[in-house]
C-alpha cells in the first residue's frame, strides 16, 4: 500500500494546502529566529578573542622572506595558513586586514585613469580631486554590488557572489585618449595659443553621456549564454585586444609620465606654459627625460621588484602602493611634490560636488560599443580566475548564473557610473592574487575592501595625496601596472594552438595595431579629401577614425572579422572534435599576476 493511501489520500485529491495566516506566521517566526540567530553571532563575534582573531597564522602574513626561499617561519616548508571559504565564519580582525589589503592592490589602478583623463583635458586641481574621489566611491558601491548577487526574476542574478571588486577599465582608458584627441582636432574642445590643450570639461560629459547609452549593449549582452560569447570571442581575439591595451597605454601613459609628463611638455616645447615638465610653475621644473625624472620612476620602480623579492605577503600583495609610497617621500623630500592639492582639497567629499554636461558624441557611439564588448569578455574571463582562486566550481549552472550576474552588473554599473560622473566601472582582477596569497575567499573580507574604497573617496584629503603625486613616480609604477596587462593578454594568446590558420590571424591583426602603436597619426587624413560632407557623414568618418585609431579595437575588429571568415586547418578540427571547445580561459585586462 502506498504512503498517500496508507493517509486517505488518492492521487487525484488536492494536496492539503496552508492557510494564508499560517504562512504568515511561518514567515514571521524565520524572519524572528533570523533576526535573533545574527545578533547572537554578532555578539559572539565582537566578544570572544577567537571571533576577533581565529586561528589564522598571523606571522606568516607579516614575515619577510628571502631569495630563493621556500621556508616558512618554523623553518620547514609552509603550506600556508587555512583556507577561508565564501560562507565560511571568517574573524573579524581578518576580515579588516584582509578587506584593507584588497583595497591598497588596486588603488593605484583605480587612482590612475581619473589622474590620467584629468591630465589629458587639462582641468584644474579641484575638479581632478573630485574625479579621483568619485571614482573611488562609485567603485566601492559598485563593487558591494557585485559580492553581493541580488536575485531578480526568472532565475537571473545581479553580481557574482564573489569578491569581485570593480573599477575603471584600461580598455576605456585607451579609447578616451582617442576620444579626446578628435575633439581637440576637430576643434570640440579649445586649443591654446602655443598649440596645446585647453581645459575640456565638456569632453569628459561628452564621454559619460556616451557610455551611458551604450552601456544597454552590455546589459543585452548578459543575457545571452556565456558559451556563445566565448565562441565569437576566443582566446585569439581577446588575447590580441589585452596586449594591444597594455602596450598602448605604457607608449602613451606610462612612460611618457616616466620621463616628466604626459602632457605637451613631452615634445619640449622651446616657450610657453609646457617648456619645462610637468609645467613651469612646478616646485622643480626640468626639461621632459631628465635625469632626475627618470632616477624618480627608477626608484619606484626598483621598490616593487624589491618589495616581491623581501616583502611578506602582505607587502607583496600592496607591491604597486609601496612603490607609490617609496618614490613619494623621496621625491617630497628632494622638493618635487607640489602641495597645492592637498591644502585646497576638502576634508570630506561625496558624488556631484562637481558635476559635468552629459551628452552623447556621435563619433565616439562606435568606440564604445567595442570598449563595452570588450569589457564583457574581460569580466567572464575574471569571473572565471576568482571562481578558480575562491575554489568554486567553474563549469555548469551556478557558474554560468556568476557570469550572468556579473555582466549584468558591469552593464548596469556602466550605466550607474555615469550618473556618479565616473566612467565605465568594469570587474578588475587585480585582487585575486590577494585572495591566492592570503588563502582568504570570504565575502566578509570584499564587504571590507568596499568599506575602505569609500571612506578613501570620502576624505577628500587622500585624494589631494594622490594628485600630488609626481609624474614621474606615477609613471614608473603605472608601466609595470601597463606591462603585467601586456603579460596577460600574452598568457591568454598561450591557450590557443597557434597553427598556420592562428600565426595568419594574429600577423593581420597586429599588423594594423602594432603599426598604429608606433605610428599614431596615420590614420588621422584618412577622410581629408573629402568635400563639404554634412554633419552626419562627417560624424562617420571621426566615428571610423577613432576606431582605426585605437591600436586595441582596430587589431580586435581584425581578428574577429578573419577568424569568422577562415576555415579551420583539418588538425585543428580533429583537435576540437576531442574536446570541449567552450573549456577556454579569458583574462581581464586590469589582471595582475602573483606568485600563490
Amino acid at each position: 500500500m502506498s504512503r498517500a493511501a496508507s493517509v486517505g489520500v488518492t492521487s487525484d485529491q488536492p494536496a492539503p494546502t496552508t492557510p494564508p495566516q499560517t504562512q504568515s506566521a511561518f514567515r514571521t517566526t524565520a524572519t524572528h529566529l533570523k533576526t535573533k540567530i545574527t545578533t547572537r553571532y554578532c555578539a559572539r563575534l565582537l566578544s570572544d578573542r577567537h571571533g576577533w582573531f581565529g586561528d589564522y597564522d598571523y606571522a606568516w602574513l607579516c614575515m619577510p622572506t628571502l631569495p630563493f626561499s621556500t621556508r616558512g617561519t618554523n623553518g620547514k616548508v609552509s603550506n600556508g595558513p587555512p583556507f577561508y571559504a565564501l560562507e565560511t565564519e571568517l574573524p573579524l580582525f581578518l576580515a579588516i586586514t584582509t578587506g584593507l589589503q584588497h583595497a591598497l592592490a588596486m588603488l593605484a589602478g583605480l587612482i590612475t585613469p581619473p589622474i590620467i583623463f584629468a591630465s589629458s583635458l587639462n582641468l584644474d586641481g579641484d575638479i581632478s580631486a573630485y574625479m579621483v574621489s568619485a571614482s573611488l566611491i562609485g567603485c566601492g558601491i559598485l563593487s558591494m554590488v557585485q559580492i553581493s548577487r541580488i536575485k531578480l526574476f526568472r532565475g537571473y542574478r545581479l553580481g557574482t557572489g564573489l569578491i569581485s571588486v570593480v573599477g575603471t577599465s584600461f580598455a576605456t582608458l585607451s579609447t578616451a585618449d582617442a576620444i579626446f584627441a578628435a575633439m581637440y582636432s576637430n576643434g570640440t574642445c579649445p586649443t591654446n595659443s602655443d598649440g596645446s590643450r585647453g581645459p575640456c570639461p565638456d569632453a569628459y560629459g561628452m564621454v559619460l553621456g556616451t557610455s551611458l547609452i551604450c552601456s544597454f549593449l552590455e546589459i543585452f549582452m548578459s543575457f545571452v549564454p556565456p558559451r556563445i560569447l566565448q565562441r565569437i570571442f576566443p582566446p585569439m581575439v581577446t588575447g590580441t585586444v589585452i596586449v594591444m591595451i597594455g602596450a598602448s597605454l605604457i607608449g602613451s601613459s606610462g612612460i611618457l609620465n616616466w620621463g616628466g609628463g604626459s602632457n605637451s611638455c613631452a615634445t619640449r616645447p622651446t616657450s610657453g606654459l609646457f617648456a619645462l615638465c610637468p609645467t613651469i610653475l612646478a616646485p622643480r621644473p626640468l626639461p621632459w627625460g631628465s635625469a632626475e625624472f627618470i632616477g624618480l620612476g627608477f626608484l619606484s620602480f626598483v621598490s616593487i621588484i624589491l618589495t616581491e623579492l623581501f616583502g611578506s605577503p602582505f607587502m607583496k600583495n600592496i607591491s604597486i602602493f609601496i612603490g607609490l609610497a617609496v618614490g613619494c617621500i623621496v621625491a617630497g623630500a628632494a622638493g618635487y611634490i607640489d602641495g597645492s592639492s592637498i591644502t585646497t582639497a576638502p576634508a570630506i567629499t561625496f558624488l556631484w560636488v562637481h558635476t559635468f554636461k552629459i551628452r552623447v558624441y556621435p563619433p565616439a557611439i562606435l568606440p564604445m560599443l567595442a570598449v563595452y564588448v570588450s569589457v564583457a569578455m574581460e569580466a567572464i574571463g575574471d569571473i572565471t580566475a576568482s571562481a578558480e582562486v575562491s575554489r568554486v566550481e567553474v563549469e555548469g549552472e551556478d557558474f554560468d548564473s556568476r557570469i550572468q550576474g556579473g555582466v549584468l552588473s558591469d552593464g548596469i554599473g556602466g550605466f550607474v557610473s555615469a550618473l556618479f560622473t565616473v566612467t565605465p566601472l568594469s570587474i578588475f582582477a587585480q585582487n585575486n592574487g590577494v585572495i591566492a596569497i592570503t588563502r582568504c575567499a570570504n565575502r566578509s573580507a570584499g564587504r571590507w575592501c568596499c568599506v575602505f574604497l569609500i571612506l578613501f573617496g570620502i576624505l577628500g584629503k587622500i585624494s589631494g595625496v594622490f594628485l600630488a603625486i609626481p609624474n614621474p613616480v606615477l609613471g614608473g609604477v603605472t608601466t609595470f601596472l601597463f606591462a603585467s596587462v601586456t603579460i596577460s593578454g600574452i598568457r591568454v594568446l598561450s591557450y590557443i594552438s597557434f597553427t598556420r590558420r592562428d600565426r595568419f590571424v594574429l600577423a593581420a591583426a597586429f599588423s594594423f595595431g602594432i603599426g598604429d602603436l608606433l605610428v599614431p597619426g596615420i590614420f588621422t587624413h584618412l577622410f581629408e579629401r573629402v568635400k563639404n560632407p554634412n554633419k552626419g557623414l562627417e560624424g562617420l568618418f571621426d566615428s571610423i577614425t577613432i576606431v582605426l585609431s585605437t591600436p586595441f579595437l582596430v587589431s580586435g575588429i581584425v581578428a574577429v572579422i578573419l577568424n569568422q571568415l577562415l576555415p579551420q586547418e583539418a588538425i585543428e578540427v580533429v583537435r576540437d572534435s576531442e574536446k570541449d571547445s567552450d573549456s577556454v580561459e579569458v583574462t581581464d585586462v586590469e589582471k595582475q599576476d602573483h606568485k600563490d
